[in-house]
């Protein structure tokens, strides 16, 4: 097969699991009208595994779809970003650090990191825009929640998705 084509479909793949993950177990966080949710795990690892670019567009789509289905309007395009930021410094981190399995596992808790201070801090910067500074803090408690559960969740996911001989072959090419 096609290596783009490949590519363009496991990017299309993750996306449509950043979207699914996302909306599928949401527990709703009081007083932000928000919900935490493990998309962010498929996040860090879209990333990890398809690359920094790649990872950036199936990260920031999955995660922006989500929003735009959920009825999240007004958080598209912040989502989009934050978690294509994410996505792409994950994978940016495991092409730089990953060079060991170790190495790799580092890595993919590195990502989940970069997921909970950008999370946080990405969410809490434009909602100080939308609801004032005391308003937009409020979410920071949840935001970082999530980020943690993202954390977990990669590092759980991740030797699972790197024994399937596809999805390791991909992660490795990519990052060579």
């Amino acid at each position: 097969m096609n290596t783009n084509l490949k590519k363009i479909i496991m990017t299309a793949l993750f996306a449509a699991l950043a979207c699914v993950a996302t909306m599928s177990i949401r527990i709703p966080t009081p007083g932000t009208n928000g919900y935490i949710h493990p998309g962010d795990a498929v996040v860090i690892l879209s990333g990890v595994i398809l690359g920094p670019v790649w990872g950036m567009v199936a990260g920031g789509i999955g995660s922006a779809l989500a929003d735009l289905i959920g009825g999240y309007f007004i958080y598209v395009p912040i989502t989009l970003v934050i978690k294509g930021l994410i996505a792409l410094i994950a994978g940016v981190i495991y092409q730089r650090i990953g060079k060991t399995s170790k190495s790799r596992y580092t890595a993919v808790i590195l990502g989940g990191v970069t997921d909970i201070i950008l999370v946080a801090g990405g969410y809490f910067l434009c909602e100080s825009f939308m609801y004032g500074v005391s308003g937009a803090a409020a979410s920071i408690p949840a935001n970082i929640i999530q980020g943690v559960g993202g954390l977990i969740i990669a590092c759980i996911l991740y030797p699972a998705l790197i024994s399937i001989p596809d999805i390791r072959r991909t992660a490795y090419e990519v990052h060579q």
